[in-house]
């Protein structure tokens, strides 16, 4: 068996993040030739990952980029099996290369067969797999244009794209703001406007279920009932039930003794009350209807408009959390 000078080893490792006795081996089954060396340490991958090919791989890191234009971005996964594993600075470094070359592609399958160093990506994550000892793959892959592009990345757990549809001044504060809600608030769609109807009316059954229920329990412990809604969405609330919904409340008014002149005054508040009661769906899955993690006083879509000409076009996000 050659002797394997220690500066070789270093460099191998270099070249592939293996570790030491690995590299020393490989160059040793190799007799000092490093071409040779990488493919050994590359076929040691591909045995580690035929046998963890079952494993459950949900840990990772989330990573997302946007062009120089800031017309597209792109977010990715590189999952592995363990925390430990997704705190390594060297994965998340390798997890960020990959969502730079993604920048380019349009596919998970495409951005495998990019070139990475002097192999591909997915030979890369092959030969990665030896060197961690754990199942590493790219897990969620998601790119998004639009005239201008955000993004936001927590704790390289959540990862967001936002679009605008024009280009303002302070654009990329408002991107940026609206990206944070999104991985905050998790909405699922862009508008109640995106919602079908049989998933609106299956919803509104579920809820108003759910509360009876709790009511039971409440009602049994002597503690405050909460508000069964007739609704769930803005969707629901066409004009003729807004309409029935104020001549109730007239009704409850003059039933009240209040004075007709001052309804103008108290009107206003109770058909707030009763939009907010009955949109509950809106405000926990549409990014618009949501009230905004930095004013509460305002809905998302109410803090955009304050800036001027401009509209939430669609956003999307993966998550590892």
């Amino acid at each position: 068996m050659s002797k394997i000078a220690a500066a070789d080893v270093k460099k191998l490792r270099d070249m592939t993040g293996a570790g030491m006795m690995d590299c020393k081996k490989a160059l040793q089954e190799a007799e000092g030739d490093f071409d040779k060396a990488i493919e050994v340490l590359r076929k040691k991958g591909q045995k580690v990952a035929a046998k963890r090919a079952d494993r459950d791989s949900s840990e990772g890191v989330a990573v997302a980029f946007v062009n120089d234009n800031k017309t597209r971005g792109v977010m990715l996964t590189l999952n592995c099996e363990t925390d430990f594993v997704a705190k390594n600075e060297s994965f998340v470094e390798l997890a960020q290369k990959f969502g730079e070359i993604a920048l380019n592609v349009d596919s998970k399958e495409e951005l495998m067969s990019q070139p990475f160093d002097n192999i591909t990506v997915e030979e890369k994550l092959t030969e990665q797999t030896g060197v961690i000892g754990e199942k590493i793959e790219i897990g969620a892959f998601e790119t998004f244009e639009a005239p201008y592009v955000g993004q936001y990345v927590h704790i390289n757990k959540i990862a967001t794209l936002v679009g605008i549809s024009n280009e303002i001044e302070n654009a990329e504060t408002l991107v940026k703001d609206v990206a944070m809600q999104v991985a905050s608030m998790g909405a699922t769609t862009l508008s109640y406007k995106d919602f079908d109807p049989e998933y609106v009316a299956a919803e509104t059954d579920a809820r108003i279920a759910a509360i009876e229920k709790d009511n039971i329990e409440l009602g049994r412990l002597g503690k405050t009932l909460k508000n069964v809604p007739q609704y769930v969405s803005m969707s629901q609330l066409t004009p003729e039930v807004l309409a029935k919904a104020e001549e109730k409340f007239k009704e409850e008014l003059k039933a009240e003794g209040k004075p007709e002149k001052i309804w103008d005054r108290i009107l206003p508040g109770k058909m707030e009350r009763f939009i907010s009661d009955n949109t509950t769906l809106d405000q926990e899955q549409c990014l618009l209807d949501q009230k905004f993690i930095k004013d509460e006083k305002k809905t998302v879509a109410e803090y955009t408009k304050s800036y001027g000409d401009v509209e939430i076009t669609g956003f999307k996000r993966v998550s590892l959390a």
